[in-house]
């Protein structure tokens, strides 16, 4: 990028890259602020990533119930992944939905992308509703010690309103299923 660069309202001096790694590149950028004046401004890149919920014939979805080391806590979830590079999104999503659950889907329904975090985190989502499911064995990588939660969508969508269920993608891919199934 050639600088100083115009960044919507912002005027960014000089970038570096402070920390990268295969999922997060750290960036401080050197600015000034919409105001005029001199400032920083740190933005993380994460890899881009899907999320997805699959849905049984009788209206069951099944979630990923594990530990996530960066919350501390165990978390209720849709399935979700990084995308590799040489991987489109929809790939990742079968892909990521066969080792963590062991589940094949034969209908793939694309609901949009969205961006977890805007302020400093780049991190798009793309959603997928995952319907026709056949069950087989998961195949989870060594740091995911995953089970499988079945529930109906209704419940998923009550443990959306009570904060049990707190990972946005997830949140919005249920919500979307939801209104989805209403029209």
């Amino acid at each position: 990028m050639e600088l100083p660069t115009q960044h919507g309202p912002w005027t960014i001096v000089k970038s570096q890259q402070v920390y990268g790694d295969r999922w997060i590149a750290v960036r401080k950028d050197d600015v000034i602020r919409p105001d005029g004046k001199p400032g920083t401004h740190s933005v993380v890149n994460v890899k881009p990533g899907v999320t997805v919920l699959p849905m049984d014939d009788g209206g069951s979805v099944y979630l990923t119930e594990e530990f996530h080391y960066a919350v501390g806590r165990v978390t209720l979830e849709a399935v979700s992944g990084g995308i590799e590079s040489e991987e489109a999104a929809l790939e990742t999503a079968k892909r990521e939905l066969r080792e963590e659950l062991g589940i094949e889907a034969a209908e793939w329904i694309e609901m949009g992308v969205v961006d977890p975090f805007t302020a400093s985190v780049v991190s798009p989502t793309r959603l997928y509703l995952a319907r026709r499911l056949r069950f087989g064995e998961h195949a989870p990588e060594g740091t995911e010690l995953i089970k499988c939660i079945n529930m109906t969508l209704d419940e998923a969508v009550r443990k959306v309103f009570a904060s049990e269920i707190t990972h946005a993608p997830s949140c919005v891919v249920i919500l979307k299923a939801a209104m989805k199934l209403m029209n």
